[in-house]
C-alpha cells in the first residue's frame, strides 16, 4: 500500500524504520516543525523528521492538520496513514484525505487510558502489565475500532525504558495490521471495556509524597522518570530523586521526609517504611549520589508534602 506516515517523538522511530523494511510504500512523513531544544533553545528538527531525512524519505512538517497540509496529503492519494505519536488531533478533513483511514500505534490495551500518557500513567498505577493497541482513528479521543493488542509486561525501571520496549514492540504489530489491510483480512472490533483516560504528565503529577507507601512513591517515581523527574522540597527548593527502590530492612522507625544513611545506602523515610535512593539532584547542583550528598551534612529533612507541592524555587534548577 501507499502510505503517510506521521510521527514526532524517539517512540515513533522504530515504526518508521518498520515501514521501510516492509511492502508499503511510504509516500511522506508528517510530523511537527523543528521546536527550540535545550535551555539555549536551540531550533532542532523532531526525532522522526531527522531519521526520514537520513533514510532518504520526503517530510511534511505540520502543527495542525488543516489548509495547506490537507490539500498537500489529499494530493498524495494515498491508501492508509500510520501514526505513532505525531501529537496532533486529525479531524474528518485529515481523516478523509487516506482511502482506508488513519490508523494509530497506541501505548496501552485500549480502552484503559486513552490519551497523551498512557505508559507513564500505568507505571504510576502499579500496573505489572499493560501493552499496545492498533486501532483506526475516529472523531473521538482514542475511540476508534482495534485492529491488533498486544498484552505485554510493565517492569521496566522508568518511562525511557518502558517507551523504548513497547515502541519496538508495537512497529511490528503496527506493520502486521497495515499487511492485514492490504491482504483485505483485517478485523475491526468496537473497543470494550471500562475506559480510563492518560492525561499529559505535568511538575505536579511528579511530586513525591513521603506520606504515601514505599511502593507508591516508587511507582510515582518511575512513571515520571527521566522526565519532568520525581521530585521535592527541601527549605522550598526543588531537589529530583533518581534510582528509588525498596530499601533493605532499616532497623529503625519509620521517619517520614528524611533521608538518612544506612549500612552505606540512603534510605528516605516514607508513610510504611523506607525507600532507597540512589542519586538526588539539590537545587542549583549537579546530579550525584544520595550517600555523598549526605556525607558531610548529616540527615537532610524534606519538606513536608503540602510545602512541597508549590515550591518557590525556579524549576528547572539547572538540571
Amino acid at each position: 500500500m501507499d502510505i503517510v506516515f506521521a510521527g514526532t517523538p524517539d517512540a515513533a522511530v522504530p515504526a518508521l524504520e518498520a515501514f521501510v523494511e516492509s511492502r508499503h510504500r511510504i509516500r511522506a512523513v508528517l510530523t511537527r516543525p523543528d521546536a527550540p531544544v535545550g535551555r539555549k533553545r536551540v531550533l532542532t528538527p523532531s526525532p522522526v523528521k531527522a531519521r526520514a531525512l537520513e533514510l532518504g524519505l520526503d517530510v511534511i512538517e505540520a502543527s495542525r492538520l488543516r489548509g495547506e497540509v490537507i490539500t498537500e496529503l489529499r494530493a498524495l492519494k494515498v491508501d492508509a496513514v500510520a501514526v505513532v505519536a505525531y501529537g496532533a488531533i486529525a479531524g474528518p478533513a485529515a481523516l478523509a484525505t487516506a482511502e482506508l483511514g488513519w490508523f494509530n500505534l497506541h501505548f496501552s490495551l485500549l480502552p484503559e487510558h486513552r490519551g497523551a500518557a498512557p505508559v507513564q500513567r500505568a507505571l504510576i498505577a502499579g500496573q505489572s502489565h499493560s501493552g499496545v493497541s492498533v486501532f483506526k482513528i475516529d472523531e473521538g479521543m482514542d475511540s476508534g475500532p482495534v485492529l491488533r493488542r498486544l498484552e505485554l509486561p510493565l517492569d521496566h525501571p522508568d518511562v525511557a525504558t518502558a517507551l523504548d520496549d513497547y515502541a519496538h514492540r508495537g512497529a511490528a504489530e503496527l506493520v502486521a495490521a497495515f499487511d492485514d489491510l492490504a491482504d483485505g483480512t483485517a478485523v475491526m472490533s468496537p473497543q470494550s471495556g471500562e475506559a480510563s483516560h492518560a492525561d499529559k504528565i505535568g511538575i505536579a503529577d511528579a511530586h513525591l509524597d513521603f506520606s504515601e507507601p514505599a511502593r507508591a512513591i516508587i511507582d510515582r517515581a518511575r512513571g515520571v522518570s527521566p522526565s519532568p523527574g520525581p521530585w521535592a522540597n527541601i527549605d522550598g527548593k526543588r531537589a529530583k530523586l533518581f534510582g528509588l527502590a525498596p530499601a533493605p530492612d532499616v532497623a529503625a522507625a519509620t521517619d517520614v521526609g528524611l533521608l538518612t544513611s544506612w549500612q552505606k545506602t540512603a534510605v528516605l523515610g516514607c508513610g510504611d517504611g523506607w525507600v532507597q535512593v540512589e542519586e538526588i539532584q539539590p537545587f542549583g547542583k549537579p546530579r550525584m549520589a544520595a550517600v555523598d550528598f549526605l556525607r558531610g551534612r548529616g540527615d537532610i529533612r524534606f519538606d513536608p508534602s503540602e510545602a512541597s507541592a508549590e515550591p518557590t524555587a525556579d524549576p528547572e534548577q539547572g538540571a
